[in-house]
């Protein structure tokens, strides 16, 4: 009963009756549960309810790519290395995997959820995004696909009860860690239904997602956790009773980040008007959650329904996952149901499978596959060369395998050479070397919190020193100037509470990272600043210590830098070897070099901080160079959550390789594909572009006119969105497309290949179907992606592929003009091919009917978002409940397009909805309407309403009334929101 022994009147209850719907179930709990008990269950720690037998119930179990947070658990790759397996089925047993370590897991510690949240469905618009990690592509079709595999696999195959209850993140439009709390995401209509509500719709439909969690950021102009598409899309796809789980602190963050509400009342009855069901708050503390969702029934701001609502929905999801049900008889013992279902043998071959699959071939002229018998000595080099790394959402290691320890147990230590590649260094303050004194290090006890966010640093070990004698520390350079320090001990320098600096730390880890330094340029030396606290290191009587920098409101953020930088120490660094002198000449005497470069998943791009830059760090882009030089038999094998700008690294190696933090079997299954004893197949689940400066602004968001993602990306990216190379050839055969003759939302088209393995080994093919409207009267995709399959073929062997693509789907797109989705009538192509740029077939599809019409005006109005272009503006709320408006991105000047307007006989007058704010400075506002040859139709001035969200109409005469069909240019002028314009004859 996980914690609460049931009473007489619980086992005799309907709500303990199997044999009843469910439905009926909740509902007869429902109506058991008082008022307080209800308020109470809205918290993500909901608590017993004892005389009823209830337990006590938790939201929220990461399980991104394993059990995380709870200790020991199977690792797989991370989430954006499974979707580089482009392999649905790969990931349904993946997530059965997890799931079922969920439930084995939750019987020795009854703190491990059934409710997980996994997987990530943000699409990776943009490689810069901190948690580019944790998502599985840029496009929403393969995400789509693979979360709904990986939930099927979460939840399990039984009807009725599911084994977990997965919940999507992140809840909409987010892609930026950059100001995430406050940020809004500008997203236009068409953005919105074909790209980000996308992702989500397909798996949502799919049927084992058990809910979503709502984002911290705001899209257009209102915060996630009040999206009324929440109610308008959401629970639109689907019968089922989706929970809504909110986010870290994002309902406190309505009122005190984002300054949304007034009062925090306000802000949770607003949460739960818009469909928020339970709040994740205060961490265990359920009681400010509580005070604030009585002082708004209080108030009068919700009512006791809108409870309700909310607690059916979190009791619905609990009884799926078999709560309310007797036990089974006999209970099978902890032991035994522990090892029926976690680190089995299973898990551990299913997590080298996925390692291999991740590897994606970039580049090979001919180096790979390596030989045993050929491949001589190896050195394999470089900050990943023999690190296991985890990341913020992994469970830690029951075993692990690095690229050396894989290649030591295949070749035998003798024949491989292993070279770090950190540059060798001391540090002397004024009184002595820096030095790092002998201690024995013990086992740390396990933190009792769940969130490794409250894991504190170690002080039973004694604080670095000066003395006469130095000790050498590893200086790895992560990038922008990002460092980390190791001792001989291989532990590294870290600051605990008490601001000392010791050799303590495992890895670099935390929520804040307590492990890297900068090394600031002051006089002939350098200061030592510790980032975590932001303080400068000094040397204290006790041993190094970081000096607390005064808070910025005591003094101002110049001053406090220099009094902190007076206190601070002076270090001279001195270089006893560089990296690449030593990976130099590790390559010389070897036969084959592989340099193994990429991040710290904990280190510049993760959870609250974006990526400045594409471009690998200045210390490991030396590395290749020199490994190069030394020895032309290199390959770069780049281990990170995201892409890489290395166009020279491409041009002058022969062989390049990306893979994701591949889990606890990384490193065998690098091998594996290394030495051809696994073709590789993996493909890029992102565009890896040649250079930053190509892509747009991080905060922009409207891929179509930013040209983002290889959907609209206009240039020549350095490797395309589903590319990878393989160690066999495949040719592809004739590709047949015949539609369905059903019409509407039923027609699909049905597409056939043959693909052929015509290479020297067995391999697997990913065969990509993409489709394009060459002559579209709207922007549309390059090519977008409809289906795919990834295929194992036998040396020789042929299979012919049959796929079956929704033409509402694959050929639509939302048609602003009459707020609908739609499929123009014209002739539509079928590509086949290996990647989004390696089309090998392609074969064309007719669609017929009525040519689009142009947008009733006089009719309909236009709504000022429903834009086909713009230039200069940004969404914003056109009130706090629901709906968008338009203002300047400056509030100076915005323009906006529509397209093929309708006047019909003529329009003699328009009426303009905005709202503006008081005009403090008195520059006024106005709205301006011109034909595109240059007719201004009227000039609208806007009065000030006093309020953003208060509209007011005006009115104007056309002097020149146009009729027909025009196209229609609007200006902002001035700090307004324009809501929409009507017109009539």
């Amino acid at each position: 009963m996980s914690g609460c022994q049931a009473t007489s009147e619980s086992t005799s209850t309907p709500f303990r009756d199997p044999r009843l719907p469910d439905g009926e179930r909740v509902a007869d709990l429902l109506a058991r549960l008082t008022l307080d008990e209800r308020i109470a269950m809205l918290h993500q720690f909901a608590p017993a309810v004892e005389r009823l037998g209830l337990a006590a119930f938790r939201t929220g179990q990461e399980a991104l790519h394993g059990v995380a947070w709870m200790g020991p658990a199977t690792v797989f790759p991370q989430a954006v290395g499974l979707g580089a397996t482009w392999h649905p089925e790969l990931l349904r047993r993946i997530g059965e995997a997890v799931g079922t370590e969920v439930r084995a897991m939750r019987t020795r510690d009854e703190r491990v959820g059934l409710n997980v949240w996994a997987p990530v469905v943000n699409l990776l618009r943009d490689p810069r995004w901190g948690r580019n990690e944790e998502g599985y592509a840029e496009d929403p079709y393969l995400t789509s696909a693979l979360a709904a595999a990986y939930t099927r696999g979460l939840r399990g195959d039984d009807p009725v009860r599911w084994r977990t209850a997965p919940v999507l993140k992140h809840w909409l439009a987010h892609n930026n860690e950059t100001h995430r709390d406050t940020a809004s995401s500008s997203v236009r209509p068409r953005v919105l239904h074909e790209y980000d509500l996308a992702a989500f719709r397909g798996a949502v439909r799919a049927g084992a997602v058990a809910g979503v969690m709502p984002a911290y950021n705001l899209v257009n102009g209102r915060p996630n956790h009040v999206s009324p598409y929440l109610r308008e899309h959401l629970r639109s796809w689907t019968e089922q009773e989706l929970v809504v789980c909110s986010d870290a602190g994002a309902p406190s963050n309505l009122v005190d980040s984002e300054h949304y509400f007034d009062t925090h009342e306000e802000a949770v009855a607003a949460a739960l008007l818009a469909g928020v069901d339970s709040f994740t708050d205060h961490d265990q503390d359920a009681s400010k959650t509580v005070e604030r969702v009585r002082g708004a029934l209080r108030r009068g701001l919700i009512d006791a329904s809108v409870v309700e609502v909310a607690v059916r929905r979190l009791l619905a999801m609990r009884c799926a996952l078999g709560e309310f049900d007797p036990p089974t008889e006999p209970a099978e013992p902890v032991e035994a149901a522990e090892a029926a279902g976690f680190d089995t043998p299973g898990h551990r071959a299913l997590a080298l499978e996925a390692a291999e699959q991740a590897v994606v071939l970039l580049k090979n002229d001919g180096l790979l596959p390596l030989s045993d018998a050929t491949a001589g000595t190896v050195a394999v080099v470089g900050p990943l060369a023999d690190e296991c790394k985890l990341d913020w959402y992994s469970g830690s290691l029951i075993r692990r395998s690095t690229p050396r320890e894989a290649l030591v147990a295949r070749l035998g230590a003798e024949r491989v050479v292993f070279v770090e590649g950190t540059d060798t260094v001391r540090l002397r303050a004024a009184a002595g070397w820096v030095r790092v004194p002998d201690a024995e290090v013990g086992e740390r006890a396990r933190e009792g919190s769940l969130n490794p966010a409250h894991t504190a640093g170690r002080t039973d070990l004694p604080p670095l020193t000066v003395g006469p004698a130095p000790t050498d520390l590893a200086l790895a350079d992560w990038g922008g100037g990002v460092l980390t320090l190791r001792a001989p001990s291989g532990r590294y320098l870290t600051v605990a509470e008490d601001g000392f600096v010791r050799a303590a730390a495992e890895q670099p880890g935390g929520w804040v990272v307590q492990e890297t330094f900068t090394l600031e340029r002051h006089g002939d030396g350098h200061l030592l600043r510790h980032r975590g606290t932001g303080g400068y290191v000094c040397v204290a009587a006790e041993g190094l210590k970081v000096a607390a920098p005064e808070a910025k409101a005591m003094v101002a953020e110049a001053q406090a830098k220099a009094q902190a930088e007076a206190q601070a120490e002076v270090f001279t660094l001195e270089v006893v070897e560089r990296g690449e002198d030593a990976v130099a000449r590790a390559a010389a005497e070897a036969t084959t070099v592989l340099v193994l470069a990429g991040n710290d998943p904990h280190i510049n791009g993760r959870e609250t901080e974006d990526r400045t830059t594409l471009a690998l760090p200045a210390q490991q882009d030396r590395l290749w160079r020199a490994a190069h030089a030394a020895n032309p038999r290199t390959a770069l094998v780049l281990v990170a959550g995201y892409p890489y700008a290395v166009g020279e690294a491409a041009d002058v190696l022969p062989a390049l390789l990306w893979t994701a933090h591949g889990g606890q079997a990384a490193g065998t299954g690098l091998a594996r594909v290394l030495f051809g004893d696994v073709s590789p197949a993996g493909r890029l689940p992102q565009t890896w572009y040649a250079d930053e400066e190509e892509l747009p602004d991080l905060l922009d968001y409207d891929i179509i006119a930013s040209r983002a993602t290889y959907l609209y990306f206009d240039g020549a990216p350095l490797f395309p969105f589903g590319h990878g190379l393989s160690y066999t050839r495949f040719a592809y055969g004739e590709l047949s497309v015949q539609r369905t003759a059903s019409e509407g939302k039923g027609a699909v088209l049905a597409v056939e290949c043959e693909v052929t393995n015509a290479g020297p080994c067995d391999g697997d093919e990913v065969v990509q179907i993409y489709v394009s409207a060459p002559k579209a009267r709207v922007p549309r995709p390059h090519r977008r992606l409809a289906a795919h399959r990834r295929v194992p073929l036998r040396q020789g062997e042929t299979a012919r592929l049959f796929f079956t693509v929704p033409v509402d789907e694959a050929l639509g797109f939302w048609d602003v003009a009459h707020g609908r989705w739609t499929v123009d009538p014209g002739t539509y192509e079928i590509h086949v091919g290996a990647s989004s740029a390696d089309i090998r077939c392609t074969a064309t599809i007719a669609v017929d009917g009525p040519p689009p019409a142009p947008r009733p005006v006089l009719e309909r109005g236009l709504a000022a978002a429903d834009f086909d272009s713009a230039d200069g503006i940004r969404l914003v709320d056109l009130a706090k409940v629901r709906g968008d408006a338009v203002a300047g991105a400056d509030d100076t000047i915005g323009r906006l397009l529509f397209r093929a307007c309708d006047f019909e006989a003529g329009a003699r007058t328009v009426t303009v909805e905005a709202a503006r704010a008081e005009d403090l400075e008195g520059n006024g506002a106005a709205v301006e309407l011109h034909l595109s040859d240059g007719t201004t139709l009227a000039s609208v001035a806007i009065p000030p309403t006093g309020d953003p969200y208060r509209c007011t109409t005006v009115g104007a005469t056309l002097p020149t009334p146009p009729s027909g069909v025009h196209d229609l240019h609007i200006t902002l002028r001035g700090a307004l929101r324009l809501a929409r314009l009507g017109f009539s004859g």
